[in-house]
């Protein structure tokens, strides 16, 4: 690999094209993954592509007057001193904002490249445009934040605010919700049935233990396998699996680590408060973020929880 220090003039100009047509084809990448859900954060990207187009077509025509018609393939990639980003195209899974943070390195790293190649310049005309470039790169704080004062509005990014909202209740709030619910309430049954079968706090421990974890395993891999998210936009199937799987062990662990006290009247009624407590922070989710009545969310989810540790109590008791 070369150093930046050792490219001729030629192969500056060359290396140039070849950054600008990369970074318009990863503006425009990211513009077609963000089109359906930030429509305004993809305009903005693609006024980035059209502008680093627009710089490529210069390089080029002076290239093509100063070299001739053929132009090497040099890539960043193959020089010494630059900074090894992920492809472009694996940032479309990571979110709008790792897409921004990118645009806004990736116009800072031109910038310097510019400056420092102008400096070594000897040619009148190819300096002159490689200190244009710079100046283009530098004229604003960020190119994504001068092109989001135009298309970014306020109504815009509260669109895009309520996008990102929708999106959490798909990929997290919604899968782990379920989760809670199921944890909390599925439990409930083999918990106090084993509790008042046993009378042992170890043995009700075991038997919770097994039956939240399982449970986990179970809803994770349910709520995992259900869809890939592409048809559904509920997001990737690994964080939706998880956040059910692991909310539904918290949900059946919170009131089974109760019966870690030797004492089992005090370990019955710590893991009472417990799942009142879960149902309520249940019912609190509903109403934050599904728009669910609290009252009624209370009233559905403690007549269930209500008939299912029943259930438990009377089946342990027989």
């Amino acid at each position: 690999m070369k150093s930046f220090s050792e490219l001729t003039e030629q192969e500056i100009l060359a290396l140039a094209i070849s950054s600008e047509d990369d970074d318009a084809r990863a503006y425009m990448g990211f513009a077609n993954a963000l089109m359906e859900t930030y429509p305004a954060s993809a305009k903005v990207f693609i006024e980035m592509a059209e502008e680093e187009h627009d710089h490529r077509r210069a390089l080029t025509e002076l290239y093509r007057k100063k070299f001739g018609e053929f132009i090497p393939l040099i890539r960043r990639s193959d020089i010494n001193g630059f900074v090894r980003h992920k492809p472009a195209w694996t940032l479309s899974k990571l979110g709008i904002e790792a897409m921004r943070q990118r645009a806004e390195v990736v116009e800072l790293e031109n910038y310097r490249f510019y400056t420092q190649a102008a400096e070594r310049s000897t040619d009148p005309q190819v300096k002159k445009l490689l200190e244009t470039l710079a100046m283009a790169e530098k004229g604003h704080e960020s190119l994504a934040a001068r092109l989001g004062e135009k298309h970014l509005t306020d109504d815009a990014k509260e669109s895009e605010s309520e996008a990102e909202r929708r999106l959490f209740l798909l990929q997290v709030v919604q899968p782990g919700l379920v989760g809670l619910m199921d944890g909390s309430v599925s439990t409930l049954a083999p918990l106090f049935a084993a509790a008042f079968a046993t009378g042992d706090t170890w043995e009700t421990f075991l038997v919770g233990s097994a039956a939240s974890i399982g449970a986990g395993i179970s809803m994770g891999l349910a709520e995992g396998l259900s869809d890939d998210g592409k048809l559904t936009g509920r997001g990737h199937p690994l964080i939706r699996g998880s956040a059910a799987g692991i909310m539904t062990a918290v949900g059946g662990m919170g009131h089974a680590l109760p019966y870690l006290i030797p004492d089992f009247t005090i370990a019955t009624w710590v893991a009472i408060v417990i799942v009142f407590c879960e149902l309520w922070a249940i019912s609190w989710i509903r109403y934050k973020y599904m728009d669910t009545p609290f009252l009624k969310a209370a009233f559905q989810i403690a007549v269930g929880g209500f008939l299912v540790f029943l259930t438990g109590i009377l089946i342990g008791s027989a």
